[in-house]
């Protein structure tokens, strides 16, 4: 399904917000990575690596005041292609719902609460496929159905609030999808919901990219989820890429101590009862500008004098696939094994069966 040219390839993106009195926050700093039809893209890290930031700025929801978006995002339209970064808020319009959807963190806050779900879900059909009246409602329910809402007939006259968190996930979903997007971005979709639900979510943004061939960009913190759905993982920190690699070499030989720590610190099942977690020690707060050296390095139990002497270079290893952004990188394969990719909690399957 994929082609030779991606289908969004993102270039050095930056967001720097501008405070009175307070200076700038580089939210992202020279994020790169593309995205290709049929497969998905993680972007994995801690809370406040710029994640979030990343995804809306893609998808120009970023305010108009106080922000300063650089670096460019080329998508591959049927006509063309544009730069996400470049368009006006009109072209957008027209694209987001047809050509690009998001699947938001909180369905209950990015739901309107005084608008019926049928209403809400009819109205990107009347948007972008210039449906109405009855056969606007038949689609809707059928959306519904399809993405496992019982009685959705129904469920078009309930209001958000009458729905249960994992209905209400695949209502926001079924909105996502109406228009069979060629680009989805998923910030978080499972973060409030329990395992059952999160894993039949999970296999229904699999199937849509299995099916339509879409282009999924996949936002956690939950390895889990990365090492079941996601081809392709770019780990963000500070704002900036550390490492990216294919599903399967990032797993068996991560090189980036904060990769390191974060599969260090996956619970496991075959850990003897009462082992405690190795979290990595610290919080995102405590980093030093990139300029001055490599932003993980206070919390860095590897890190030499080296580490502060400017900005790491990428680094490419192996075939050229895997990369990362480290003077001091870990080089030795058995640090992380295979368990985690074998664990029955993860959902999904190998790369070789999905292809």
């Amino acid at each position: 399904m994929s082609s030779s040219t991606p289908l969004l390839a993102v270039d050095e993106l930056s967001v720097a917000f501008h405070r009175r009195g307070a200076g700038e926050t580089r939210a992202v700093d020279g994020v790169s990575f593309t995205l290709e039809e049929g497969r998905v893209t993680g972007l994995v890290g801690e809370s406040g690596c710029g994640k979030s930031v990343t995804s809306l700025a893609l998808m120009g929801l970023l305010p108009d005041r106080g922000v300063e978006v650089g670096g460019s995002a080329v998508m591959r339209l049927p006509e063309g292609e544009v730069d996400l970064l470049r368009l006006s808020r009109r072209r957008l319009r027209d694209l987001r719902g047809s050509q690009l959807a998001m699947i938001f963190q909180d369905p209950l806050s990015s739901l309107n609460p005084v608008v019926p779900i049928g209403r809400q879900v009819t109205e990107i059909l009347k948007r972008h496929r210039g449906m109405r009246g009855s056969a606007a409602r038949k689609e809707a329910a059928d959306l519904l159905y399809r993405v496992g809402i019982p009685d959705p007939t129904r469920r078009l006259n309930e209001y958000p609030h009458q729905l249960s968190g994992g209905m209400r996930q695949r209502a926001l979903i079924a909105m996502a999808v109406a228009c069979k997007p060629r680009l989805m971005i998923a910030d978080e979709p499972t973060t409030a919901l329990d395992v059952t639900i999160q894993a039949q979510i999970l296999e229904l943004l699999k199937d849509l990219v299995t099916e339509e061939g879409t282009a999924l960009l996949m936002i956690t913190h939950d390895l889990g989820v990365v090492a079941g759905l996601c081809d392709d993982i770019n780990v963000l920190y500070a704002g900036r890429a550390v490492e990216t690699a294919p599903r399967r070499p990032l797993f068996a030989d991560p090189t980036h101590p904060y990769t390191v720590g974060l599969l260090g610190s996956v619970p496991r099942l075959d850990a003897p009862r009462g082992e405690p977690l190795t979290p990595v020690r610290g919080s995102v707060n405590d980093n030093i500008a990139w300029t001055d050296g490599c932003a993980f390095a206070p919390r860095c139990d590897h890190y030499t004098m080296e580490c502060l002497q400017g900005p790491p270079p990428l680094v490419r290893t192996g075939d050229g696939t895997h990369i990362h952004r480290c003077v001091n990188p870990i080089d030795h394969a058995d640090v992380v094994d295979q368990t985690v990719l074998e664990s029955p909690a993860v959902v999904g399957e190998d790369e070789e069966e999905r292809e």
